[in-house]
């Protein structure tokens, strides 16, 4: 077998001994490589990455069109898409290529809704959408909100006015698409008066409106060339997508992806079509500009363009919602729509802007449907509140405590620190400072520092100066509760380390039956009356105390000598009972104790 096969055989063996979470990310890794790889190192995933960022700019989302192509990138593309909509709107409308019927304006009495209009359902490969012919397009009319300070629903509109049905028309500031509707962008006319404008007459604006007889007017004008045109109802938006018969986009897709659309046309007979298709949908996703414009080509417009689209894309018969938009809240609230009539010169717009110094164009802080949304997710939060965290457990530690007397310790947390610098190890939960001649509850002299219940802890190993006992140590005699690693003197000079006893009563002074690890060398003579014992030569301070069992106390410090210390162990007991240091960090490992030694500080003469 080739060492190829037998790593593949290898890896796969490997590989099926895996978790399925562990398969999961190594697939998730895969296909992220894979993807990546493929949308930004080949020229067909640089197309999609230009498509996803077109149909970004479109949305309220426009800024994050950079994930995809980069900030730079996305602030030329919007530049190039601007231009190319001015571009578009350049060419001056023949007016001339429309020839409406002679016959339309004598039969406007009491005309039903099949004379006047016809919807049909349309669907592409990406999208499903409606398409509404408007046979005399004089019935077209700019319609506004019924009040200030917010926008109307198409449905409202319709219902509110009488018309036999409606569209989506111009633009409106939008904040976080929460907006109220009630901001619109550019111009609004209706019944040849000027409702509302944010701009100087004199300024050339996108313009998508009718003439009196009902002539569409696409493309770039100023207030007073709509004038001259004899327009009587518009609003802004772009681009324009048909020119005199001429299709405006020639390659590409358009320049604003997919997503949902509202679109007008008129046929060379006055007949207007108007398009609306749903996107950002799972059943349709949305249509392109070109593919919009290639359906109005069909259908023989000369001239077309695009209104409002989005989640404001929506047509209404007969005061019902036909299409689906794509806002989660429905319909939304706009500030202008273009309704159809039976009798459109009985209609006119609301001047609701009139007097309005400020117009709030709104958001998420005064959506309805935002706000309501906002209050449910609060009240079930509330209804299934979450499990409070039970509060961490505090921790006390043992207070410092120092005096200054020349016969008394210095007591902390790390252990206890005698006046001729050696230490003894801290017993667990802190000790109970004594002095010489202190007596206890019962009237009993006490020699030693009192450990709470017998529990060991590691401590320093010192060594022991001749004719004096190890300061660091505490006997434990009978095995019982000594700290791992801390010597006992005895006879022979030996250091015991005792490991793992338990604690005598004190209040009998009877040691409690333990075990001891004797160290290396050592032997352990237990004292017969349960005390602690004191090297030859040394005088006790104080009686012996009944109630200093095994394990209960720390021997009290002695005087000093009146010689300096040697540094040896009982040397003329032998060597063989001697503990070097060496030999002591030995002892205190095996016990589980500190391997460090401290040696005690030399005392003057």
């Amino acid at each position: 077998m080739s060492t190829d096969t037998h790593f593949w055989h290898a890896t796969k063996n490997q590989i099926r001994h895996w978790s399925w979470f562990k398969k999961l990310l190594w697939i998730v890794a895969i296909l992220t490589f894979t993807t990546s790889s493929f949308l930004f190192l080949t020229p067909q995933g640089s197309s999609i990455r230009e498509f996803l960022a077109e149909t970004v700019i479109t949305t309220q989302h426009r800024d994050w069109a950079w994930i995809f192509v980069g900030a730079e990138q996305r602030d030329y593309m919007v530049r190039k898409l601007q231009e190319s909509y001015d571009l578009a709107a350049e060419e001056k409308q023949d007016i001339g290529l429309i020839h409406h019927s002679s016959t339309k304006a004598q039969t406007r009495l009491n005309r039903s809704i099949d004379d006047l209009i016809k919807v049909e359902d349309i669907s592409g490969t990406f999208w499903k959408g409606k398409k509404m012919y408007v046979y005399d397009p004089s019935t077209i009319k700019i319609m506004t909100p019924a009040k200030a300070g917010e926008g109307e629903r198409i449905t409202s509109m319709v219902q509110r006015t009488g018309a036999v049905a409606g569209v989506n028309a111009g633009g409106f500031v939008d904040p976080d698409g929460l907006g109220n509707g009630f901001a619109p962008i550019g111009f609004i006319i209706a019944g040849s008066d000027i409702i509302y404008t944010d701009q100087d007459g004199s300024v050339p604006q996108h313009t998508v409106g009718f003439t009196k007889e009902g002539t569409l007017v696409i493309g770039k004008y100023d207030i007073f060339e709509l004038r001259k045109m004899g327009v009587s109802e518009a609003a802004m938006f772009y681009p324009r997508v048909i020119a005199n018969g001429k299709a405006l986009i020639t390659s590409g897709d358009g320049g604003w992806g997919r997503g949902p659309r509202t679109a007008v046309g008129q046929k060379a007979d006055g007949t207007v079509i108007f398009i609306v298709i749903d996107g950002r949908q799972a059943s349709s996703v949305g249509a392109t500009l070109k593919e919009v414009q290639d359906l109005l080509l069909e259908e023989g417009c000369i001239n077309a363009g695009f209104l409002d689209g989005g989640a404001s894309s929506e047509l209404v018969v007969d005061g019902k919602l036909v299409t689906k938009p794509s806002s989660r809240y429905g319909e939304r609230r706009l500030p202008s729509a273009f309704l159809i009539y039976d009798h459109p010169e009985d209609i006119q717009a609301n001047r609701v802007w009139d007097g309005v110094d400020k117009i709030d164009p709104g958001g998420a802080y005064d959506h309805p449907d935002f706000l309501r949304e906002q209050a449910q997710i609060k009240a079930n939060q509330a209804k299934n509140p979450t499990p409070a965290t039970p509060p961490k457990q505090e921790t006390t530690t043992p207070v410092n405590t120092e005096k200054n007397t020349d016969n008394d310790t210095k007591t902390n947390e790390t252990g206890t620190k005698t006046n001729d610098g050696s230490k003894t190890p801290a017993k667990p939960g802190g000790t109970t400072e004594t002095k010489p001649g202190e007596t206890d509850a019962s009237g009993k002299p006490v020699t030693g520092t009192g450990t709470p219940a017998g529990t060991g802890q590691t401590g320093n190993t010192s060594v022991p100066q001749t004719g004096k006992p190890a300061t660091g140590g505490t006997t434990a005699p009978n095995g019982s509760g000594a700290a791992g690693g801390q010597t006992q003197p005895n006879q022979n000079g030996g250091g015991n380390t005792g490991a793992g006893g338990t604690t005598g009563n004190p209040s009998t002074g009877q040691p409690a039956a333990g075990t001891g690890a004797a160290g290396s060398g050592g032997s352990t003579t237990p004292p017969a009356t349960g005390t602690t014992p004191l090297p030859s030569g040394v005088t006790p301070i104080g009686p012996k105390t009944d109630g200093s069992g095994p394990g209960a106390g720390t021997t009290t410090t002695p005087p000093a000598p009146s010689k300096p210390a040697t540094g040896a162990t009982s040397a003329e007991n032998g060597a063989a009972g001697a503990q070097t240091p060496a030999q002591t960090t030995a002892n205190n490992q095996q016990s589980g104790g500190s391997s460090q030694t401290e040696t005690p500080a030399k005392t003057t003469p």
